[in-house]
């Protein structure tokens, strides 16, 4: 989606929003489209064809739209949405989805098709080379594979090796494997957890039964 829609799409949300509704300008990216909302009071007597249309410049929070313009960053007034739909058809884009329900203003960007198939072919190329792909395993994150029982813990696996500087099992074992992806965490979320063990994932697997 074009750069310039999406600016002029977020500047519009800041300045035409309703300040007292204390929920932020979301915006949320789906596999096909991104979607913006914010909470919006259109002028009394405007409706959605008047907003789509051409129209005077009626700014909900007059004093920050000015500070806008001062700023260098609203270039006409009462032009915001005609931009947005110019920016789209200039870069060739899908049409904008505009909707309005009385304190909710929704914007929708639908992706181009072409993208969206390029990127789908991009994920499948990524998958089968994914999958011709061995990792180069080392010498020292062979031993550990081969020592590996279920889960173990950091201190285990040391043990297990006959290590005693952590600093060095960690850079030339259990970093590798990671990086590798024949080693997973149990708490991927907390690397540092007390509760932390270390188990062989399918690629590791698969990796010893190829190499035993």
């Amino acid at each position: 989606m074009p750069r310039a829609a999406l600016r002029e799409a977020l500047l519009n949300a800041l300045v035409h929003r309703d300040y007292a509704v204390t929920a932020p300008v979301q915006i949320r990216v789906y596999e096909n489209r991104l979607r913006m909302w914010n909470p919006a009071v259109l002028p009394e007597g405007w409706t959605l064809d008047t907003l789509l249309g051409a129209h005077s410049s009626s700014p909900y929070n007059p004093a920050i739209a000015n500070a806008f313009f001062r700023a260098g960053e609203i270039e006409a007034w009462g032009r915001g949405v005609e931009r947005i739909f110019a920016a789209c058809a200039a870069a060739g884009s899908p049409k904008p989805v505009l909707r309005y329900d009385p304190y909710d203003m929704w914007l929708e960007f639908p992706f181009d098709p072409a993208y969206l198939k390029a990127l789908r072919v991009g994920q499948g190329i990524a998958e089968q080379v994914e999958a011709q792909v061995t990792p180069e395993v080392t010498p020292e994150v062979v031993r550990m594979l081969k020592l590996l029982k279920g889960e173990m813990s950091r201190v285990e696996l040391m043990s297990a090796l006959g290590l005693k500087d952590e600093k060095h099992f960690r850079t030339h074992y259990q970093q590798v494997a990671l990086a590798l992806g024949v080693l997973e965490m149990t708490v991927p979320d907390k690397p540092n957890s007390r509760l932390q063990k270390y188990r062989l994932t399918q690629a590791g697997r698969r990796w010893l039964e190829e190499h035993d």
